[in-house]
């Protein structure tokens, strides 16, 4: 079987792409680019991608002995799921690659910006020692706090999980059901009566811009958002305004409408804005875990087993 990667990460390693040639050889023949570079699909039946890399009408037209896409991230907007229905060809995902670096990214994101961590970094390097100011300052706490969580996936439900065990009051929205513990609520609502809101939901057509301007006018005053999901969920001009005006108390995001974000200095104005370079689902052994994923898939393919993670 002919398998490639059709685009490799600047952060993947010569030894990364040795290790999943090696795991995938009892499947077929690995290709792959050098880093940072793209990949022509060519005669490929396996087809490997990231969020870099749009699987559409055009790449399937050039490739016409695909018959199954792996793509190695959570999300698949970038992925024409509807096409790849007619065309019989099968798709699937790795959520587990990064679910639980993504988790602890959130969680430390929401810690930071609840217990006003930035604020007294901020007073720290003007020289200032505000331990007086701690009740302005008022940090609080995840236990009790009222946290919405947008999605509830395979990322979304082991957050909840995770905030449960903190004692966190939670809500959530999402069209597929909630787990047990989360109350279900709109996202309006939930913008009105929660102390942070955490995104975790697909990029589809109902969610682009999920939130605009007219969903931060009815974000409770102090609300502090988190988005490591997709970065055009979010009007980010609009919500630094939000920050700006009192609106939102803050806000901690890891991904952009555009990467790299061109505005990334505008950070330096908010003691409570928090931006990261898009990395809430690197960790150390990242590589290994989507060797795993990407062995197993291939496998239950292989022997016409469900895939793991399907998305059709």
């Amino acid at each position: 079987m002919r398998i490639l990667r059709a685009h490799r990460s600047r952060y993947e390693t010569d030894g990364d792409m040795a290790a999943e040639v090696a795991a995938l050889a009892p499947y077929g023949h690995l290709t792959h680019p050098a880093a940072g570079e793209d990949r022509a699909t060519g005669d490929a039946e396996v087809l490997i991608v990231s969020s870099q890399h749009r699987v559409d009408e055009a790449l399937l037209d050039a490739s016409p002995s695909v018959r199954l896409v792996i793509t190695t991230t959570s999300g698949s907007d970038h992925l024409d799921l509807s096409l790849l229905a007619r065309r019989d060809i099968a798709a699937c995902r790795l959520p587990m690659a990064r679910r639980d670096a993504v988790v602890e990214t959130t969680l430390a994101m929401m810690l930071w910006g609840r217990r006003r961590l930035g604020a007294m970094q901020r007073a720290s390097a003007r020289g200032e020692w505000v331990r007086g100011a701690l009740p302005a300052l008022a940090p609080g706490r995840l236990a009790g706090a009222k946290i919405g969580l947008v999605g509830l996936g395979v990322i979304g439900r082991r957050l909840a999980e995770v905030l449960g065990a903190l004692g966190a009051d939670l809500h959530g929205v999402d069209p597929r059901g909630l787990p047990p513990g989360v109350q279900p609520g709109k996202l309006l609502d939930l913008m009105g009566k929660c102390d942070i809101i955490s995104l975790h939901c697909d990029l589809n057509p109902g969610t682009d811009t999920l939130v605009d301007r007219a969903a931060l006018a009815h974000a409770r005053r102090g609300l502090f958002l988190v988005n490591t999901a997709r970065g055009a969920l979010v009007d980010v001009p609009a919500a630094l305004a939000a920050c700006e005006a009192g609106r939102l108390g803050g806000m901690a995001l890891d991904v952009f409408p555009q990467e790299p974000w061109p505005h990334m200095d505008a950070v330096l104005a908010h003691d409570d804005v928090l931006y990261l370079p898009h990395a809430a689902g690197y960790a150390p052994d990242l590589g290994a875990r989507i060797r795993e994923g990407l062995a197993a898939a291939i496998a239950a393919f292989v022997a016409g087993e469900s895939l793991p993670d399907s998305l059709l």
